[in-house]
């Protein structure tokens, strides 16, 4: 169902330029955004259902990026970027706290920012499908993508 994507690549990118500014307002910098849309994938819930059809984002692998997130904000912040957010962390090199963090033998303090910044990823994707269908509704491509992502 992948093919459906590549009739919509134009649109993806005017929807990506319009919605720079929800990022701009989010508490991810724009790389971090990158990757997180690199670990989601759309999806058409109710395809076969004019009425219901809808856009939805399958976040389901970015949770894998999460500790990402964190090495990216402190190479940002190490280099006068965006501020590094504070979170009791142990000072550690960014690869092995990863490492322990995928392993669940981190200092634990970090299990809740963790979780806000799923729920704000998922958010934010979700928002993100939602101005995607939008976009593809006013420019009457909405029903051709719905019907290319049964095929």
């Amino acid at each position: 169902m992948a093919h459906w994507t590549d009739s919509i690549v134009g649109d993806r990118m005017t929807v990506d330029r319009e919605f720079n500014d929800h990022v701009m307002n989010s508490r991810f910098s724009s790389q971090e955004w990158g990757l997180i849309m690199t670990a989601t994938e759309f999806e058409i819930e109710h395809a076969d259902d004019p009425d219901q059809a809808r856009i939805v984002a399958n976040t389901d692998k970015v949770p894998q990026i999460i500790p990402e997130l964190d090495n990216i904000r402190k190479q940002m912040g190490s280099m006068g970027g965006a501020p590094q957010e504070s979170g009791g962390g142990s000072g550690g090199s960014g690869l092995v706290d990863s490492i322990k963090g995928a392993l669940g033998l981190g200092n634990g303090g970090g299990e809740k920012a963790t979780d806000e910044k799923l729920e704000d990823a998922e958010r934010l994707t979700q928002a993100y499908a939602d101005a995607l269908q939008e976009h593809l509704e006013s420019k009457g491509k909405w029903e051709q993508v719905r019907l290319a992502y049964q095929e």
